[in-house]
């Protein structure tokens, strides 16, 4: 959503901000609908949402201290590699989730890493935690959608109250983006049960991909300026 924003002329801290808030409706929306189908683990997407409430404020805080370049780099070098097992492995759709103790630990650690990398980098949660689910905790594809969808709600809701307060939101942009993109959600989640779980893999692996060589790209052209 950012590059677009970029490119109809919305500068960099409004794109970012309008972004943020508009994922509330189709992350409430999509949620809501893989939850009616069992496709939510609410107990793993309140562990993520603690563990990213948490790690939010430190990646603001590294983001004046350490070397950017180098964490973007090493952020796509993960991308590319996520992206690959994806494309080489599909995912699987009866995959659960166990509930011991060092996988709760486990969660919130990732947890903690989508809120650093959202406050140092930018980047949306799901990225980061649909493919650590499906890969590193055994999740359903279906299933790490919708409880990545549920777990990204309360940050965006901080983070777009604390945006507004800085006024950074235009409410009118905030409806039209996010209201729109919560009406596609239902599509979305049908296409996404439609779809067989091999060729997922492979689309995910592909925005993977995209979002990698994206970032690569800004992290260049900021290096040059």
């Amino acid at each position: 959503m950012v590059p677009l924003l970029l490119w109809i002329g919305i500068d960099d801290r409004r794109a970012s901000a309008l972004s943020l808030i508009a994922l509330i409706g189709p992350a409430t929306v999509g949620s809501i609908a893989y939850g009616l189908q069992g496709d939510v683990i609410p107990l793993a997407a309140g562990i993520l949402a603690v563990g990213a409430l948490a790690g939010a404020p430190l990646g603001s805080a590294l983001l004046r201290r350490v070397p950017l370049l180098l964490l973007r780099l090493l952020f796509v070098a993960a991308l590319i590699a996520a992206a690959v097992r994806l494309l080489l492995v599909a995912p699987d759709r009866a995959g659960t989730l166990n509930t011991d103790p060092l996988t709760l630990l486990g969660l919130l650690a990732l947890g903690l890493v989508m809120g650093v990398l959202a406050g140092l980098l930018g980047v949306g949660g799901g990225v980061v935690a649909v493919p650590a689910l499906i890969a590193v905790f055994g999740v359903a594809d279906l299933a790490a959608k919708g409880t990545s969808l549920l777990a990204m709600i309360p940050g965006a809701a901080l983070g777009s109250w604390s945006n507004a307060r800085a006024g950074l939101v235009r409410t009118r942009d905030a409806l039209l983006v996010g209201g729109a993109a919560a009406v596609m959600a239902i599509p979305g989640v049908l296409l996404a049960y439609a779809v067989p779980a091999a060729v997922s893999g492979v689309l995910f692996g592909v925005l993977l991909l995209g979002i990698a060589v994206q970032l690569a790209v800004r992290a260049i052209r900021r290096r040059a300026r």
